[in-house]
């Protein structure tokens, strides 16, 4: 039924606002006999008389003065959500929803951010830091407009862009054997126990394939959800860890540089493959793409 009355409702507000169907038809831009039909379709498809008829001149009846209540409020809806889209896709001052993993949030974001509103300066954000996969699927949701991941993504629905890497570290605790070491291969800790993301985050993934890259598999004592916690874990002695560098170096903890295997990760821009971009959505990416190899610090 809705979808039936729907584009009736702006034709009777207009009457209802004129109680002249000659009048309404001239504003609402169209011949009086197809204003004068739409309302007699619409009471039809309602089953109640919405106006008492005098010629050309018309009157609300009960029944339709309750019902122009609420077509108003729908009808005020609808043009708020216009309102909002056309803010959202304005060039100077629209919106981007923008994704990107926990890692990049306390640096690398607030100062892609800041760079890309020094030309745009009234552009809105939406930020929503996650782990990748969740990021893919808000992307595929329209949650999204952009993210920056870890891995760089293939999928048939998705552009998948390579921006930069990133070098890992063995995290270890300060009091380790390990830690008067600058460099390891990461076989040399083959017998230690890891803490480690979740299953379903990129960084575990890497971890797992460049461990076993390394010719072992992990003992994994603990798992969490974002990197400073596994930190803070390894700190405490609970386990050593490959994580990005920290935004702030960490007491507690040695960062050792992996020479085998090459340890990095990839991250890449990622959009929804035939999503149209809005102008500032497009803007923001153009200036993503200009930052490849420059993304992160070395």
């Amino acid at each position: 039924m809705g979808l039936l009355l729907a584009p009736r409702l702006a034709y009777f507000a207009a009457v209802a606002r004129h109680e002249h169907v000659t009048r309404a038809a001239a504003e609402m831009g169209v011949p009086q006999s197809t204003l004068s039909r739409a309302m007699v379709r619409l009471e039809q498809d309602l089953g109640v008389s919405l106006f008492a008829r005098r010629g050309r001149t018309v009157s609300l009846t009960p029944a339709g003065r309750t019902f122009l209540r609420s077509a108003e409020r729908a009808l005020a809806e609808v043009e708020r959500a216009a309102d909002s889209v056309r803010a959202d896709a304005d060039p100077a001052a629209g919106r981007v929803a923008f994704g990107f993993l926990h890692t990049m949030g306390s640096e690398t974001v607030p100062g892609l951010i800041r760079a890309f509103r020094v030309d745009h300066p009234r552009v809105r954000f939406t930020l929503v830091q996650n782990y990748g996969e969740a990021m893919i699927e808000r992307l595929r949701a329209g949650d999204l407009d952009l993210c920056l991941t870890s891995p760089v993504p293939d999928a048939p629905d998705l552009v998948a862009r390579r921006i930069d890497e990133q070098r890992l570290r063995l995290v270890v605790p300060d009091d380790h054997r390990l830690a008067g070491r600058k460099r390891v291969r990461l076989a040399e800790a083959a017998e230690e126990t890891f803490v480690t993301l979740e299953p379903g985050y990129g960084l575990r993934r890497i971890t797992d394939d460049l461990c076993a890259e390394a010719g072992f598999t992990p003992r994994v004592a603990f798992e969490g959800e974002e990197a400073e916690t596994l930190r803070g874990l390894v700190a405490a002695g609970l386990g050593v860890a490959l994580l990005p560098p920290p935004a702030v170096p960490r007491p507690g903890v040695v960062e050792l540089g992996v020479t085998a295997p090459r340890a990095v990760r990839e991250i890449g821009v990622a959009w929804l493959d035939g999503h149209p971009d809005t102008a500032p959505v497009a803007a923001f990416k153009k200036f993503l793409l200009s930052k490849r190899g420059s993304l992160l610090p070395d």
